[in-house]
């Protein structure tokens, strides 16, 4: 994966990703959908994502453990598999890791392209751990936001962001002192905490006429970042309204709280933003689409740039029916390219 972002470029990644993902959220209809698959625990989550269509089957395994950086591991962690639905056979085992941090982050701009107000120019990010310079990254490069003010209550994942964007000296990073002091001011607003708390990070006298909240970080039952009374005063957008009932921020709000699908603002079934000064919510939690879409990309670009590794996945049987034979030491040749 390292490799094909070098290959690639990260900013131009990024954008393409968005572009892939609108893509099918515009083919919406095609796909058999449904909310992940969640065991939950009280550190942590551990999720299954399927999706597919006529062609292709995908899923992503991957876990939330907030206190898994004190062990020296990874908050999230994931892989996926694309495969065939014509036959079954996989064509793609990829890590997604590295890669959900793409989709989150061009998941997120592909959205406030239809939300957010076209002229912003400063974002607030508070959460300055794994998500954020990609979601910095995403908003400067194909957004046009120019000034970050960034908030994190630990002030060495502020640093650390502060050294990874370094490289991008037309983006002004603003090191805020609190929350409040990071929002005020601010045409969108980014949350990405991993604290598996009911949490309040914004509350509505931080809310300004016109911002946009890119509410990225709760995503579990029992998990929020804002304060209900947000919402409430806020035209909220969804990707999945089944699972974002259960983990998104409206799980804190009647059954009955309207809200609207993201892919029908995008289709043009449902209005965005209705007026300037209205403040806008997105609830992202992650959905299967998206790593559908990102595992489609990934797919096409590694075969394109002739890039990952053949593995002997699936066996070659001169006779289907004879899968004892394997029981054996002799070595059968592979089958099927699995990239």
């Amino acid at each position: 994966m390292t490799r094909l972002i070098e290959e690639v470029g990260l900013t131009r990644i990024i954008g393409e990703l968005s572009n892939c993902i609108e893509e099918d959220f515009l083919r919406w209809n095609e796909f058999d959908k449904s909310a992940r698959v969640a065991n939950h625990s009280e550190i942590g989550v551990i999720e299954l994502m399927p999706v597919s269509n006529a062609s292709h089957y995908a899923f992503k395994y991957v876990n939330g453990h907030p206190e898994n950086t004190a062990s020296g591991l990874s908050t999230v962690m994931a892989f996926g598999v694309l495969a065939e639905v014509q036959t079954g056979y996989p064509i793609l085992l990829s890590e997604l890791t590295l890669a959900t941090a793409l989709r989150t982050c061009a998941t997120s701009l592909m959205a406030a392209r239809a939300l957010a107000r076209s002229d912003a120019k400063r974002m607030a990010l508070i959460g300055n751990g794994a998500q954020a310079e990609f979601q910095a990254i995403a908003f400067h490069a194909h957004f046009g936001i120019n000034e970050i003010a960034v908030y994190d209550v630990d002030p060495q994942a502020t640093e650390k962001l502060l050294r990874n964007l370094a490289e991008y000296p037309k983006l002004k990073l603003i090191r805020a002192n609190s929350i409040a002091q990071a929002v005020s001011g601010a045409d969108i607003v980014t949350t990405v905490t991993a604290d598996k708390t009911r949490a309040t990070i914004v509350t509505p006298e931080m809310v300004e006429p016109g911002m946009h909240i890119n509410a990225v970080g709760g995503d579990c039952p029992g998990k929020t970042e804002l304060h209900a009374d947000v919402l409430r005063g806020a035209r909220v957008f969804v990707e999945y309204e089944p699972q974002t009932r259960i983990e998104g921020e409206i799980q804190q709000l009647d059954d009955d709280f309207p809200v609207v699908d993201l892919w029908q603002v995008l289709s043009g079934d449902q209005p965005g933003r209705q007026a300037r000064e209205q403040v806008t919510v997105f609830d992202s939690v992650g959905f299967a689409l998206e790593d559908y879409s990102t595992l489609r990309y990934v797919h096409q670009q590694v075969t394109k740039l002739g890039l990952g590794v053949d593995v002997e996945l699936v066996p070659r049987m001169d006779d289907p029916k004879d899968l004892f034979r394997f029981t054996r030491s002799a070595r059968a040749p592979l089958l099927r390219r699995v990239v």
